[in-house]
């Protein structure tokens, strides 16, 4: 893939996880092309755009420049003809999935990387209908993907390793830090850690032990502040204190294994959903979808950018 061919992007899909690539990409100057059937797509990307340029990774260029590098094209082959880099969002149906990479596989260049959003979904089951799936590589992020680095690259067992590298290489390019799975898992690894909180949390609240509102404060006062800044090892590790995590799993975490049989194991039944949907609207509900966004990226970016000052000190 030529450094003239990384220039040109087709972004599939405008939804929220869409919308975040192509603002992210038109912010490190790459030539963004939309695939979306929506008539009002080019509405719909506007708003985003307006909604998350703000927050885009320093050094990002001037969003008033990004309306010339921006294109929509409805039809899916004319829309990776050319491409050097296709990044599908469509949704997590396998079934469709396959149906737009046996078309993508037809029409994009031979030397095209191919990175799907998904967080599920193994490159060969996406791949199965192409006639090479090689260049085919999973890119999942960690919504909003404009604001969060982690990408989570996810290899298939007829994905190449060429492929693979150029994944990290392009993620690299855009401001993200992508790591690679040596193994496939379901759900990958950020969403099965994200899935194991939000179980007990769940269990927290339906036990009413706390409230949801007071879930989330319990956490981004706590585990989130710890987590953003060192990761759970590395605690833990610093929790030992000079005995580190040697010492730390020898007296503290010799229960563990108690600890985690004492887990909930909350039902997710018609109750327990109606109760945290309601909670959510009564505790959130005063501000609009927009206003609780623009605060979490904002919050977001300034822990990044204090995370980045922190490490250029050091």
């Amino acid at each position: 893939m030529s450094q003239e061919e990384t220039r040109v992007v087709t972004v599939i899909g405008a939804g929220t996880i869409g919308l975040g690539w192509i603002a992210l990409f038109l912010g490190y100057g790459l030539t963004v092309r939309v695939n979306s059937r929506r008539e009002d797509a080019p509405r719909i990307v506007a708003e985003g755009l307006a909604l998350f340029a703000p927050y885009l990774p320093e050094g990002c260029g001037d969003p008033a420049g990004f309306a010339e590098r921006l294109s929509f094209e409805p039809d899916l082959e004319r829309a990776v003809a050319d491409a050097g880099v296709i990044v599908e969002n469509a949704p997590e149906n396998l079934e469709l999935k396959q149906e737009l990479y046996e078309r993508i596989g037809k029409a994009a260049p031979a030397s095209a990387l191919l990175l799907s959003s998904t967080s599920t979904l193994s490159p060969d089951d996406m791949g199965a209908r192409m006639a090479d799936s090689s260049r085919l590589v999973v890119g999942h992020p960690f919504n909003p993907p404009h604001v969060v680095p982690l990408v989570e690259v996810v290899a298939g067992e007829r994905t190449s390793e060429a492929a693979v590298e150029e994944a990290v290489l392009f993620f690299e390019s855009v401001g993200r830090v992508p790591v690679v799975l040596h193994k496939p898992i379901l759900a990958f690894a950020a969403n099965r850690l994200q899935s194991a909180l939000l179980r007990e949390s769940v269990h927290l609240v339906r036990e009413g032990v706390v409230t949801l509102e007071e879930l989330d404060r319990v956490v981004t006062h706590s585990i989130g502040l710890r987590w953003a800044t060192v990761g759970p090892f590395l605690a833990f590790h610093l929790g030992g204190g000079q005995g580190g995590l040697r010492k730390w799993l020898g007296t503290l975490g010799s229960g563990l294994e108690r600890g985690w049989e004492q887990l909930g194991r909350p039902p997710m039944d018609d109750e327990t959903i109606r109760s945290l949907i309601e909670q959510a609207e009564a505790a959130y509900g005063s501000k609009t979808y927009e206003e609780h966004v623009k605060e979490r990226d904002a919050k977001q970016t300034a822990i990044l950018r204090s995370l980045c000052e922190v490490n250029s000190r050091a």
